[in-house]
């Protein structure tokens, strides 16, 4: 377990890549599971103790991976600790989520995962429509996109990032346990997003069927979701929410 500020951040099992201890993640790897055969060409926004990285080696092997991630003390302790050399054909680029992005190439990544904090907040700056627009550009036109957020009472946060991904991609599905999803407690939701189709029937039956039994939302039901909510842009004043005491505690 990697911890940091009292907050965990990532769950690696070294013999076993494919074992993943966190609900959040679990869904993140349904969606990836449902991707094109193959390899794949990913980045990763938030680097933790890379459990997406080594899940996809695992279970797609040739695939490549860019990781940003702006610790570097938190990546030499990863790479030194937690056997970071074990992952072929991965590089870590050590700056925060939008320069390092900007150092990708156009239309390289079939899969993008931003899944980053400060502490247990989503930098509000990673949330917004011009930092959509440059995870488009660096999609291909077939990728997909996947965020982790994390939010609590009424989803307000949530909301406005699903109106945010949803002005920048045609496909969108939100993951979550229905408690989260009524915003009955705080937690993690995660998004799916695509200017391709998802496979939104295959998505729903496989999140239903798993340990967290989550719901999938998409089309109409997600438009209600959003309930009009604004897209977040750079310069709104817009606060990421913070977990309750309880939540680590």
């Amino acid at each position: 377990m990697l911890s940091k500020d009292g907050v965990p951040q990532s769950y690696v099992d070294l013999k076993d890549p494919t074992f993943l201890e966190f609900e959040y993640v679990r869904l993140m790897a349904d969606v990836i599971d449902l991707l094109r055969d193959g390899p794949l060409n990913c980045v990763h926004i938030g680097g933790g103790a890379c459990s997406i990285p080594r899940y996809v080696t695992a279970t797609r092997p040739g695939s490549r991976h860019i990781v940003i991630e702006p610790d570097g003390l938190l990546v030499n302790l990863v790479r030194e600790q937690l056997d970071l050399r074990s992952v072929p054909r991965l590089k870590v680029i050590v700056e925060g989520g939008r320069s390092g992005a900007g150092k990708v190439w156009d239309d390289t990544a079939d899969l993008v995962v931003l899944d980053a904090f400060s502490g247990a907040t989503m930098p509000v700056e990673l949330a917004t429509a011009e930092y959509m627009g440059d995870l488009v550009r660096v999609l291909r036109p077939d990728g997909t996109l996947l965020v982790n957020l994390a939010d609590g009472k009424g989803l307000a946060f949530a909301r406005r990032l699903l109106a945010t991904v949803t002005g920048a991609f045609r496909h969108v599905a939100l993951l979550a346990e229905p408690g989260i999803l009524r915003g009955r407690r705080f937690g993690n939701l995660i998004v799916a997003a695509s200017r391709a189709e998802l496979p939104v029937d295959l998505l729903t039956r496989r999140a239903a069927g798993g340990l967290t039994q989550a719901r999938c939302v998409h089309g109409e039901a997600l438009t209600h979701f959003i309930a009009g909510a604004a897209p977040i842009r750079d310069g709104d004043h817009v606060l990421a929410p913070v977990p309750p005491p309880a939540v680590f505690g």
